[in-house]
């Protein structure tokens, strides 16, 4: 027997015995180490997804260490140290066979469709394993730094998309885990100067780690600041790493001519509007782009970046959890009281 949280329905949530999944032919069965609480498991907690059936075992950013395969593997072993991205493509759609796989039309995922990281043991399905999504960890990688990988990835996914360059100036509004994480990203590739943008400063005191100029904008306006920062040209790059309508509206007045604007965090299914110049757009001939997940081949690259030292990663990690304590971690994570909680099944 095994322990797992199981989320009953909305805002029930349970630490429960049952028995330790057996693999079968394609699959791969994980002894889970490492799961750490994103945004969109307290999204989950209280909402529901559409994608999810209750009961489910929630958990996306994880890593563990292979207990059993199936007959049909033969690329991993029990004993390998592992990462698993969690946004299965199927490989075969259109999109899959573009190069596209994030958009795939078939899109499955872990702690979703099937049950994820918080738990003492987890399957991996075998579209998973056959198209990539687990990836051996470095020998010099912690458990809990491979599992934020996952974040990383789509982080990396963002800045593909919205064309860091050399030299930008890049502005990120949000200075929570994804915001941290692009800030690190961007100076990483070369930008010559990297702005984030909270207005919460605790959030801001926590990301002192990343080296970016840190601005509240209930005290600033942004703006000028960003003006007075680029000679009145403004950021080359403007990531929306919040889902706040209001912060997508204004970051079109932020972004310089023939710049880029990223819409990372998607705005409550209930309000998905958001009221836009594209006077903006059309006489700056600058470009709105959103981002959605990530690939497995992101995944791969986020622990290569980590496990190289590129970033700073065991500043994300504030606090390490029991699967018992859950509920709370969920709590903290969402009074932004913490960078990162790593639960430890």
């Amino acid at each position: 027997m095994a322990k797992a949280a199981l989320l009953v329905n909305v805002e029930n949530l349970k630490i429960v015995e049952r028995d330790i999944p057996r693999p079968d032919t394609g699959e791969i069965l994980i002894r889970v180490k490492s799961c750490a609480i994103c945004g969109t498991d307290i999204k989950v907690f209280h909402h529901g997804h559409k994608h999810i059936v209750f009961p489910r075992i929630t958990g996306h950013e994880l890593s563990g260490v292979i207990e059993e395969t199936g007959p049909a593997v033969k690329k991993f072993k029990p004993g390998d140290k592992v990462a698993v991205a969690p946004a299965i493509p199927c490989g075969e759609c259109y999109y899959c066979r573009r190069g596209w796989q994030s958009m795939c039309d078939n899109l499955k995922a872990i702690g979703y469709h099937f049950d994820g990281g918080f738990a003492q043991y987890m399957i991996v399905p075998e579209v998973a394993v056959r198209n990539g999504c687990v990836n051996l960890v470095p020998d010099n990688l912690s458990f809990d730094e491979a599992a934020l990988a996952e974040p990383l990835a789509c982080v990396i996914n963002g800045q593909q998309l919205s064309r860091v360059e050399m030299g930008d100036t890049v502005l990120i509004l949000g200075a929570g885990p994804i915001g941290c994480l692009h800030a690190e990203l961007a100076k990483n590739i070369g930008a010559s100067k990297v702005i984030l943008a909270d207005v919460v400063q605790n959030r801001l005191d926590m990301a002192g780690f990343t080296g970016a100029i840190r601005v509240n904008t209930k005290q600033t306006d942004l703006k000028k600041f960003v003006a007075e920062q680029t000679d009145g040209r403004m950021a080359d790059r403007v990531i929306v790493a919040v889902g706040v309508p209001e912060a997508q509206e204004q970051s079109l007045e932020l972004v310089s001519k023939r710049g880029s604007v990223n819409f990372f965090g998607g705005l409550p299914k209930e309000s998905p509007f958001a009221r836009i110049n594209t006077n903006i757009l059309h006489y700056g001939e600058s470009f709105v782009t959103g981002t959605h997940g990530s690939t497995p081949l992101h995944n791969r690259m986020a622990l290569d970046f980590i496990a190289a030292g590129k970033f700073q990663i065991r500043n994300y990690i504030s606090k390490k959890i029991p699967l018992e304590q859950i509920v709370e971690g969920l709590k903290e994570v969402e009074e932004r009281k913490v960078v990162k909680i790593i639960v430890n099944p």
